[in-house]
Formats: structure tokens, C-alpha cells, sequence
């Protein structure tokens, strides 16, 4: 099926609220041939439109095999995002998507996964996470690295809890500011590197969160012996019209909404940290 240019109709299925302003969404088609075909792939993203408001971009969490009922994860920060933290199951939004180019999930089979995350940064990877486990003896192992400012804002702990049981899986996780009941690491989500049960010059590496962030463990990652080209980001930046036409989005030569905004590391990383890219 097409990428739609123009919204087709979704209905909320049912709504989590994973902390005081991040709700997770369930969606699916109202049109049943819609419904059918719809596909995307990991570290993709759909444009939410919600009817007399505006438009966002937002990454899908849900693993592919569930297309029929996909999830999105927002932050309630702005007008939009604010307007939907009010939608409630039965009520409906646009979808425009899927776009963009995701993780590398078909060509790392059989390989060892490093998976690096940094606040609500972890929404785009928890598609990886899921694709994994549901294929899990395609893959090597699979080191899981969440790090966040504060322990409060830790969304899907069950989550972590379950996934660090699983065969192969590791878990690791990093809070800045730490209190009672943290039993974490408290620092940088870099310093965990150091406790990885992987050998991480064989593996590929993937990371999203806050720029400053990805930028610091990439080049942490290749002091430890991981090849450039194995190295992945996933990039934020105004994504408005999502087909490269706009503008808001170019990033030197590159349209992150169309050319990303997954990206491998080693074409990014004399961009990475300039003002005004």
C-alpha cells in the first residue's frame, strides 16, 4: 500500500497514561482495507493529526507483526500533544504514514544488539526491543542500556523487568538523580557501557535520545572497538510535512523526515553537535 498524503481516519483503542504527561496510545483503522494493508517497519514514524488542531510526527512502538492495532508513546508538551492527552478509546484522529527509514533490524540478524537509550528517547527503540522478542532466536544477544535525568521518569519499568528474564538479555539502567528505591546505576548512561555482557567491537549498535547524548556514547562506542558503520542514530528535528518538501527538517544535505531519521553514525558525525544544523 501507498503512503498516504492525505490522513486516514483512526480510532483510539485504548489509552495508557505511563506517567504524569506521557500517554501511550493504541490505534487501528477504521477502514478495514486500510486496515489490511497498512506495514511499517521499526524506528519508522506516522504523522498524528488531530481534526482542527495540527499535526505531529511520532514513532510507532509496536512491533510490525501487530500492525492492525499499532502504538504510539507522546509527550504532552505542546498544543497538540496536550489536546491529545485528552482522547479517550472511541474517539478518533489522522494518520499520515508510515515514513522515513527505520533500524537495520534485517540485516543485523544473527548478530549481537547494543541498544542505547536516553529519556522518552527509549519510544523509538522499544519497536527494536519488541521485534526482537517476538524473532528472538534470530538474533545474538541483546543489551538493553535506558538512561534518564531523574528516576521518576523511568516509564515501563514492568517492561524492563520482563524484558532483562528473557534468554540472551541483559538490562541496564542509569538515572542522573536517583532517591530510595533506586537500585540502578546513578550517572551517565555511558558509564554503563563498561558492564556489557557483549563483545561490542562485533556488534551493532543503536541509540536514540538527546543529541549531546548519542553523540557522546558513538564516540565511546568506537573507543571500545565498534566500527563506525555499525553504529545507528535515530534523529529528531521539526519534521512538519514529512515527504522532504518543507524544509523544517534538512540536516546539511539530508531531510531527516525522509532520509532518516534513522542514520548511521559515520554520515552524521561531522555534523553532529554544530549550531544552526
Amino acid at each position: 500500500m501507498p503512503v498516504n498524503q492525505t490522513p486516514w481516519e483512526a480510532e483510539v483503542v485504548s489509552k495508557t497514561q505511563e506517567s504524569r504527561n506521557i500517554f501511550s496510545l493504541d490505534l487501528r483503522f477504521t477502514d478495514p482495507e486500510v486496515n489490511a494493508n497498512y506495514f511499517f517497519k521499526p524506528g519508522q514514524f506516522n504523522m498524528l493529526y488531530l481534526y482542527g488542531i495540527g499535526e505531529i510526527p511520532i514513532s510507532i512502538v509496536s512491533d510490525p507483526e501487530h500492525r492492525h492495532e499499532f502504538v504510539h508513546t507522546i509527550r504532552a508538551v505542546g498544543r497538540v500533544t496536550r489536546a491529545m492527552a485528552q482522547l479517550e478509546p472511541g474517539d478518533t484522529l489522522g494518520i499520515r504514514g508510515p515514513y522515513g527509514h527505520g533500524w537495520p533490524l534485517e540485516s543485523s540478524i544473527g548478530r549481537d544488539i547494543l541498544l542505547i537509550t536516553g529519556g522518552l528517547g527509549c519510544a523509538p527503540a522499544v519497536s527494536v526491543i519488541n521485534y526482537i522478542m517476538q524473532r528472538r532466536q534470530q538474533f545474538g544477544r541483546l543489551a538493553i542500556i535506558q538512561g534518564v535525568k531523574h528516576m521518576d521518569d523511568l516509564i515501563w519499568r514492568e517492561r524492563y523487568e520482563r524484558w532483562m528474564k528473557q534468554s540472551d538479555t541483559q538490562v541496564l539502567l542509569a538515572a542522573d538523580v536517583a532517591g530510595p528505591g533506586w537500585s540502578w546505576h546513578v550517572g551517565l548512561v555511558t558509564e554503563l557501557l563498561s558492564e556489557v555482557e557483549l563483545d561490542i567491537s562485533q556488534a551493532v549498535a543503536m541509540i536514540c535520545g538527546p543529541e549531546p547524548m548519542m553523540s557522546a556514547t558513538a564516540k565511546q562506542l568506537i573507543n571500545l572497538g565498534c566500527d563506525s558503520s555499525e553504529i545507528w542514530l535515530s534523529m529528531e528535528r521539526n519534521m512538519q510535512c514529512a515527504v522532504g518538501l518543507c524544509g523544517h527538517c534538512q540536516y546539511g544535505p539530508d531531510f531527516v523526515c525522509k532520509d532518516g531519521p534513522v542514520f548511521r553514525y559515520d554520515q552524521l558525525r561531522t555534523r553532529l553537535g554544530i549550531k544552526g544544523i
